[in-house]
């Protein structure tokens, strides 16, 4: 193989709904989808609204929008937005999929927004090999998450789509309607052997980006903040939102958090690459202990030339979820001056995670007597 093959290859990546693989650039996705990003003019505008930026805003977590000017000054001139986002029931959910779910949750309280949280199980049972059953799990489990995150329980519904079908066939089937095969082909690389309840079931995601809108009984803005794979999605849905008198829904796209174990990001098939929610704590920080770094081989080197924290998990996941902007430069300039050594991070890493865990599975175990009071219904 020659060299510059070996080159493409490290340079390859891939970004689809169901799956994620490479090393992600995030400057070349957000050319290959058409978004924009997120600049820190934005930012400010952002912050004149909130009177204070999310950590994963100013960390650039979230990195690339669709319309979020534009959702900021319908808000400007007093049109409230809608949040919505959700969760394919694949498995447990581990701290990758919280993320976008903590900016919600600040989103829904600064703006003091309704939450539609659509959980696509059908959508799982198509495009895998679960039972039915095996998904059914998941959903109740995933739902706890939900609600342990905090949402303002007058303000948000969960979606079930097979269970709440009837809320959403009739404007799926107009969604549908509008849609030719060429351009979901186009849109989701769809083959000679996809199965059609994969092809037919983007329509039904959409629905979400103009249930509020009937809600309300008029055109309603909504902002949509979720991980960047899912953005072919309603990349669909914009393309015919007009045609049937909606808004289109604006978008916020996150980052993936990055795998334990090598380049790439958490996986839910893949335990050893993810701290979940309902991991007993021993198990976390023994994953933790096992955690790839930017570190050097020994001590030594690792004094003398310095770490990479731009490779390192756990820089990543103490950046993004428990260090403070602040925190996070200081120990970046630490690590790679060779003055901070990766067992100092991983004991950090450890004792946080372990410590939010451990909080966040009280709040799971609490929320099981609030499933009933977050389900959607048209009675609000």
């Amino acid at each position: 193989m020659s060299d510059s093959s070996k080159e493409d290859y490290s340079d390859y990546f891939e970004v689809t709904p169901w799956k994620v693989e490479g090393s992600v650039d995030y400057a070349r996705l957000i050319k290959k989808f058409g978004t924009q990003e997120i600049t820190d003019e934005l930012l400010e505008k952002f912050k004149s609204f909130t009177g204070e930026l999310h950590p994963l805003l100013e960390h650039k977590f979230f990195f690339s929008h669709r319309d979020l000017d534009w959702i900021l000054n319908k808000y400007e001139n007093n049109e409230k937005f809608y949040l919505y986002t959700g969760r394919g029931p694949s498995g447990m959910v581990h701290l990758g999929h919280l993320m976008p779910w903590f900016l919600t949750k600040h989103l829904q309280d600064k703006f003091d927004s309704n939450l539609l949280f659509q959980i696509t199980d059908d959508e799982k049972f198509l495009y895998g090999n679960k039972s039915m059953e095996e998904i059914n799990r998941n959903v109740y489990e995933n739902i706890l998450d939900i609600i342990a995150i905090g949402f303002n329980k007058s303000k948000t519904k969960i979606i079930v789509n097979s269970k709440h079908i009837k809320h959403l066939y009739s404007t799926s089937l107009e969604i549908a309607k509008r849609i030719t095969f060429s351009t979901a082909k186009s849109i989701f690389g769809f083959t000679n052997s996809t199965n059609i309840g994969m092809i037919g079931f983007p329509p039904l995601q959409g629905v979400p980006c103009f249930l509020p809108s009937i809600l309300e009984g008029r055109p309603t803005p909504v902002l949509i903040p979720a991980a960047i794979d899912q953005d072919p999605y309603w990349r669909l849905t914009r393309d015919i939102a007009e045609k049937i008198g909606f808004y289109k829904p604006a978008q916020i796209h996150s980052k993936f958090l990055p795998s334990l174990q090598t380049v790439g990001k958490m996986s839910s098939s893949d335990p050893e690459t993810a701290i979940f929610t309902t991991d007993d704590l021993d198990v976390i920080e023994k994953k933790i202990s096992n955690t790839f770094t930017g570190g050097q081989p020994t001590i030594s080197l690792q004094k003398k030339l310095g770490g990479n924290p731009g490779v390192c998990s756990v820089f990543s996941y103490l950046k993004y979820m428990f260090d403070t902007p602040a925190e996070s430069n200081e120990r970046e300039l630490r690590c790679r001056s060779g003055n901070l050594l990766c067992g100092e991070c991983k004991n950090d890493l450890s004792s946080h995670s372990t410590s939010f865990i451990s909080i966040f599975q009280q709040k799971r175990e609490k929320a099981k007597d609030l499933v009933s009071e977050f389900m959607y219904s048209e009675d609000r």
